[in-house]
């Protein structure tokens, strides 16, 4: 198809309208076309479609200008700013790989939510969205969520810890979508609970009884919360969670991970609660950090209460994409910056997941769990950060990156591992969620707790990095050695975050 009616040489200025491109000429591009075209302030004007379907030469007016294969030459050739993924069904790997292809052609980039195509109404131009953290995965995102599992939420009193967290909040969004009978929103920042409430509906005036201010290290105030509320099932997401702060501040790290824990499923099983999810993380299950100790054991005080009248179970997460203080979250800011972006080693990589299927993850165990297990979401191979990091810079079409590596700091892995050595990995209901009982409880872990409480309480740092060596298999505290400045230890923004 000739091109030169169509063509101009010179990319928008500021405050001119960008010339898009929309890949994909269905139902939902021809609706965003149509968008566009009625409202100029949008700033994007459509000059034609990608489409595979040789059968479309006009669509909305417009025309298409050839097949997806060659998006990259007619970016250039047409000078376009934007270019537009309006394909909805279109496959994460699939998505990916297209909007590598266009950044790197020099445009920007957006695209219509996968989960939009379930919506019935036209898609919108005000349902574009940034580059997607499931198209950094490399693989399919994985649909977790079965739908025999919002009945296990339906009419029943549930309670979330940590909810002004990323994966808290979420799990708040979705519980409450399954209209239980009461949703109790636990978190001791005020703050979170105000901007949760505001998302959630739309007024902030803290004055429900769903939101409750409470420290779970405060074993008296959990017991009156669950003495007082009577949930019926609870998600445990509060935790101390910054690895490297953790090596710091090891003891702090037992009072909120462990301690909170061992307050919360004590409570739930004096007062009846039916189920108890902890959620942990991938650095449990080999842990060479504070991090992964205290998480390790916190699952073994929930697999400690197998057997009574509240079914717990635990779930391991790898790195959340999206979350606050993930590794993207760091990674986006530095790159708006213009700043260096951080990272411990060329070789470093970790396992993804996106938020969607973390609480799926949570939701589904919540129904599986049976004696204690710990369960594990296939997330494929692990991905290497700087790979990650030349993606997503190529998404969002910055091209002069810089990559600082910092070196691994004490507690820190190459890579990690999603079952220790020890671990039989078990299937489960759901093809790719496996589970592990682990190692038997100990018979003198209580009496381990114990001193390691007490010397959590004493802020004794080497007394609790031994009772942690003591008490979790495999696991040696890292040199302490010479604590690190602020600036080192600040200065690097690349947390372990869920």
């Amino acid at each position: 198809m000739p091109l030169t009616h169509w063509r101009s040489r010179h990319r928008a200025s500021p405050g001119m309208a960008a010339r898009t491109l929309i890949v994909g000429a269905g139902d939902a591009g021809r609706t965003l076309a149509h968008d566009l075209q009625q409202t100029p302030s949008y700033g994007l004007v459509p000059i034609g479609f990608l489409d595979d379907d040789v059968r479309k030469r006009h669509v909305a007016r417009l025309p298409v200008l050839g097949r997806l294969a060659q998006l990259t030459d007619l970016v250039r050739a047409e000078a376009v700013d934007v270019v537009i993924v309006a394909i909805p069904s279109l496959p994460p790997v699939e998505l990916a790989a297209l909007l590598r292809e266009a950044s790197l052609s020099g445009a920007r980039v957006r695209y219509l939510p996968t989960f939009h195509a379930a919506v019935q109404r036209g898609s919108r131009a005000e349902d574009l969205y940034e580059v997607s953290p499931a198209t950094l995965l490399g693989r399919a995102e994985i649909n977790v969520v079965r739908t025999v599992t919002p009945t296990l939420i339906r009419g029943r009193r549930v309670l979330v810890t940590g909810a002004g967290g990323s994966i808290g909040s979420e799990l708040c969004r979705q519980v409450r979508a399954y209209r239980p009978e009461a949703l109790f929103m636990l978190d001791h920042d005020e703050s979170n609970l105000h901007r949760l409430q505001l998302e959630i509906t739309g007024e902030a005036l803290l004055d429900a009884d769903e939101l409750i201010v409470a420290d779970i290290r405060d074993r008296a105030r959990v017991d009156q919360i669950f003495a007082t509320l009577r949930p019926e099932i609870v998600f445990h997401a509060a935790a101390h969670k910054h690895l490297p702060l953790l090596e710091r501040h090891p003891c702090e790290g037992v009072k909120t991970n462990v301690q909170g824990t061992q307050h919360l499923i004590d409570a739930a099983a004096a007062h009846g609660a039916h189920r108890f999810v902890l959620i942990s993380t991938d650095k449990a299950a080999a842990p060479t950090s504070v991090l992964g100790a205290t998480k390790r054991l916190a699952e073994l005080v929930v697999r400690g209460h197998a057997g009574n009248s509240t079914v717990a179970g635990s779930v391991r997460f790898g790195n959340v994409l999206g979350s606050r203080g993930s590794f993207l979250d760091v990674l986006a800011h530095q790159i708006a910056a213009h700043e260096p972006v951080t990272i411990t080693d060329p070789d470093a990589d970790r396992f993804f997941m996106t938020v969607e299927e973390a609480v799926g993850l949570v939701l589904e165990a919540a129904g599986m769990a049976e004696t204690g297990e710990t369960f594990v979401l296939d997330m494929g191979a692990p991905v290497r950060l700087r790979s990650l990091v030349e993606t997503y810079a190529a998404q969002v079409g910055a091209h002069d990156v810089v990559i600082r590596f910092t070196g691994l700091r004490p507690g820190e892995k190459l890579s990690e591992v999603l079952f220790s050595a020890s671990e039989r990995r078990i299937p489960t209901g759901h093809p790719r969620i496996f589970a592990t009982r682990g190692e038997p409880v100990p018979p003198d872990l209580d009496a381990g707790l114990g001193e390691l409480y007490e010397a959590a309480e004493r802020n004794d740092d080497d007394a609790v990095g031994d009772w942690l060596a003591k008490l979790v298999p495999g696991y040696r505290p890292a040199a302490r050695g010479r604590p690190p400045s602020p600036r080192a230890l600040f200065g690097t923004l690349y947390p372990d975050d869920f």
